[in-house]
């Protein structure tokens, strides 16, 4: 968890960079497009001083003198005769004689009255146009190349380019630094969100008894956000953590009350058959007495041992029988057995209301000798912790049986751990009230079959509901 708080300066970065990089790219794509239309404009009203200029010179005819702007160009090329050229406004102390090169690169323009970019030697970039004329004192065909320069379309164009450049600058570094501070801002609550997991994380959670009181904010669990949907997922996530941490503390702690009652159970009558065995050899005469002894606590160990194997397997979910169970019918027989055992309860079995129509059978899926084992065990509990004269009834379920007595009842602080292991009412674990397991065997064997189990109880009124998957 600690490093998500590592990770909120890294994604302020990294929003802030993408955000920077969108603002670079649309002032990038903006000037270029502004650049390119600019500069068409500019060389669209200069094609058009261009046009107008060789208008101009054609409509008098060659060596008219036009006043033209200082950047004009105009060469004229003969049939027949020297080739000849000047640039400027055509006033004799200012124009200037074009160079041979430079006549030699203008002879080389396409006669087609069509704008052309030059390029002449030291004066830059040329918009000119060739023209095929006729001078009308000679009659000799001429060519006549007339332009302007491009000079102040590139120094306007050079001009934006650097107050572009300089401002797309100052945009990035502004958008830089407004988007880290409102980033920044924006992710506060992520970084109290980081907080927290930072401060759980630091918890000692590895044993013992823990308690996971920090939780975010309830301000920053709103989950119409992002930033509350963490915190709302946090949220659940400790929750959930707690319960378990909760949960696996007291797993522990029933383990070890496990342990010690089982210890407990065990040495009682391992200390019996010691004595016994002890009495034995110092007195023969007592051998039989001391056998029978051994042979009575030997049968209580080996029970309490199957009980704690069986628990175990459970536990580990090895797979029971499932098989289709009369249920009626072994009811039936344990009722039956019970009366026998202790006539002094009044036993009761109540079928379904439906009996009387020849269907009291209820089927369900089970394995048969676990089940026995099920109603064994509470019957057995009736008789052991009831007075005599108790009445209890077994009713029949359509998916199950239900043990109700009119007895005085578990106690109320018993009721909420009655299937818990070795719990018993007599904390002081007289031998006579059995180990404290039968109703712990209960809830594993219906549990594993897949059913469900409940106690409810008060003076005069007790019932065990035992649920179970029907076949």
């Amino acid at each position: 968890m600690s490093k998500l708080k590592r990770l909120v300066a890294p994604l302020i970065s990294r929003l802030v960079i993408t955000a920077v990089a969108l603002v670079l790219v649309v002032s990038l794509l903006i000037a270029t497009v502004a650049t390119i239309a600019l500069r068409q404009t500019l060389m669209d009203r200069l094609d058009r001083d261009v046009r107008d200029m060789a208008r101009g010179v054609a409509g008098p005819g060659p060596g008219v003198r036009l006043n033209m702007a200082p950047d004009s160009i105009i060469a004229e090329f003969p049939e027949n005769g020297q080739p000849r050229g000047n640039i400027g406004d055509f006033d004799p102390d200012e124009m200037q004689e074009l160079s041979a090169a430079d006549l030699d690169v203008l002879h080389q323009v396409t006669v087609d009255a069509r704008a052309h970019d030059v390029e002449l030697t030291d004066r830059g970039t040329y918009r000119v146009i060739a023209q095929a004329l006729v001078n009308p004192n000679t009659g000799q065909s001429v060519v006549v190349v007339t332009g302007h320069s491009t000079g102040q379309v590139d120094n306007t164009i050079d001009s934006l380019v650097f107050w572009e450049t300089l401002l797309i600058l100052l945009g990035v570094v502004g958008a830089g630094g407004a988007g880290y501070l409102v980033v920044r801002r924006q992710l506060s609550p992520l970084r109290e969100v980081a907080a927290t997991a930072h401060t759980v994380a630091a918890l000692p959670l590895s044993s013992g008894e823990v308690s996971v009181t920090e939780r975010v904010p309830e301000r920053l669990t709103d989950e119409d956000t992002e930033v509350g949907q963490v915190g709302a997922a946090l949220n659940s996530l400790l929750d959930h953590v707690e319960t378990s941490l909760a949960e696996r503390h007291r797993s522990e702690q029933q383990v070890r009350q496990f342990v010690a009652d089982a210890s407990h159970e065990l040495r009682t009558p391992l200390t019996t058959i010691r004595g016994y065995t002890e009495l034995a050899q110092q007195r023969p005469e007592a051998v039989p007495t001391a056998l029978g002894k051994v042979e009575e606590e030997s049968l209580r160990m080996t029970a309490l041992v199957e009980d704690l194997l069986l628990l175990a397997r459970l536990d580990q979910g090895r797979p029971l029988a499932r098989d289709s169970v009369d249920l009626t019918r072994l009811l039936l027989e344990a009722v039956d057995d019970a009366r026998v055992i202790d006539p002094s309860h009044t036993w009761r079995l109540e079928l379904p209301a439906d009996a009387d129509s020849g269907d009291a059978e209820v089927i369900v899926t089970g394995d048969a000798q676990r089940l026995h084992q099920v109603i064994s065990n509470l019957l057995t509990n009736e008789r052991r912790h009831t007075p005599a004269g108790t009445t209890v009834t077994v009713r029949v379920r359509p998916d199950g049986f239900d043990v109700h007595d009119d007895g005085p009842g578990f106690p109320a602080a018993l009721v909420p751990r009655a299937f818990e292991r070795f719990t018993r009412a007599d904390e002081a674990r007289q031998r006579d009230g059995g180990a404290g397991l039968g109703l712990a065997l209960v809830h594993a064997i219906v549990t594993s079959h897949g059913g469900t189990v409940r106690l409810t109880s008060k003076p005069g009124d007790t019932t065990i509901a035992v649920r179970l998957p029907t076949g």
